[in-house]
């Protein structure tokens, strides 16, 4: 993100009244690489490829917020393997990290990974070292320290179906794992921070708060989540959940969020209503249905549809639901940015 860009988020994030309608996107391997043309592995294995991927982004769309900005993955792999998954790589397929957790008794001899040399994390942090001086040359800077969040990571460590029946089944092992994850979690911003000074934010995802209930989530996310985010010092803290976010959005705010990237699930006014207007809104036209396989008419009209049925444009950045989506044509994201600029 430029000045400009990052000093436009902390306004809205403030509660000023925006000029217009600001627009943002969460950007990675899902849409980038096939969108600048190259393959998956391509984009994980190249720094060259992965640069000019994103230069090629922001230069194309030089009024889109992308969010984290120039971010350095390697897709669902990235934390897992520095707990010791198998990870699998495609060509042009997202990568798969093989859980290691093959019953709840092994969480008993789970140690915390040091993310400094672990897996692939030093690897990702390396690139933007190294290509730190080129993002800073095109006007850009890191801005973000990036994580999946810690009920993520665990559903690749043990499985999804695991997971949610070890929540019933051995509470006290599935908060020894998230204790081991948090701690893991808040070292790894932290070195992302101490590496990157011009880093004020912190991203984290995590879509398997939505697949749990209430109390669930009071009890195994809310509290952990809370504490990576309270541990990092940063101006915007940014939470993604786009899977079912309707019992838990309304905690949010006070699990320290302050820009949320939801699904469709819920309605922007909805969001606004159900969290006190206390947290910025990132979205939400259909990813899949309208911005990948809609025509540009079809996105243009969703786009104008939204802005009209918003009840206040506070805390609120034009987005897709969810990250970019796969297959998204330059000609549909164009299409998005007329309708905002004639957007009264």
């Amino acid at each position: 993100m430029t000045d400009a860009q990052w000093n436009n988020l902390l306004e809205v994030i403030d509660g000023k009244p925006p000029s217009g309608a600001p627009v943002g996107f969460i950007i990675d391997s899902p849409w980038l690489p096939n969108w600048y043309g190259i393959s998956i592995l391509d984009y994980f294995s190249s720094d060259e490829l992965w640069l000019k991927a994103n230069l090629s982004a922001i230069e194309t769309f030089p009024e889109v917020m992308f969010l984290p900005g120039f971010w350095s993955e390697y897709g669902m792999c990235t934390e897992p393997s520095a707990f010791g998954a198998k990870c699998i790589f495609w060509k042009n397929e997202f990568p798969f990290a093989d859980k290691i957790i093959k019953k709840p008794e092994d969480i008993d001899d789970l140690t915390q990974p040091d993310p400094e040399t672990g897996g692939l994390l030093p690897f990702m942090l390396n690139r933007l070292v190294k290509t730190q001086s080129a993002i800073e040359s095109a006007g850009h800077r890191i801005r973000f320290s990036v994580s999946r969040g810690p009920l993520n990571i665990a559903s690749f460590l043990m499985g999804a179906t695991e997971l949610m029946m070890a929540l019933m089944m051995e509470p006290d092992r599935i908060h020894r794992l998230m204790r081991i994850i948090t701690d893991f979690l808040k070292r790894w911003h932290e070195i992302q921070r101490h590496t990157f000074p011009s880093i004020d934010g912190i991203m984290m995802l995590d879509d398997i708060v939505g697949f749990i209930g209430e109390d669930d989530f009071l009890t195994f996310g809310f509290p952990y989540i809370k504490e990576i985010y309270d541990a990092a010092p940063s101006k915007v803290k940014f939470f993604h959940n786009d899977a079912d976010f309707a019992v838990s959005v309304r905690h949010y705010p006070d699990m320290g969020v302050n820009l949320f990237n939801p699904g469709v699930q819920m309605g922007i006014n909805e969001i606004k209503e159900a969290t006190g207007n206390r947290l910025v809104v990132l979205g939400s036209i259909p990813p899949r249905d309208v911005l990948a396989a809609g025509t540009p008419e079809q996105v243009r009209q969703a786009t104008v549809a939204l802005l009209n049925e918003l009840n206040d444009r506070s805390r609120f950045i034009l987005s897709c639901a969810g990250g970019m989506p796969p297959g998204v044509s330059t000609a549909n994201i164009q299409a998005l940015l007329q309708a905002v600029s004639l957007s009264p």
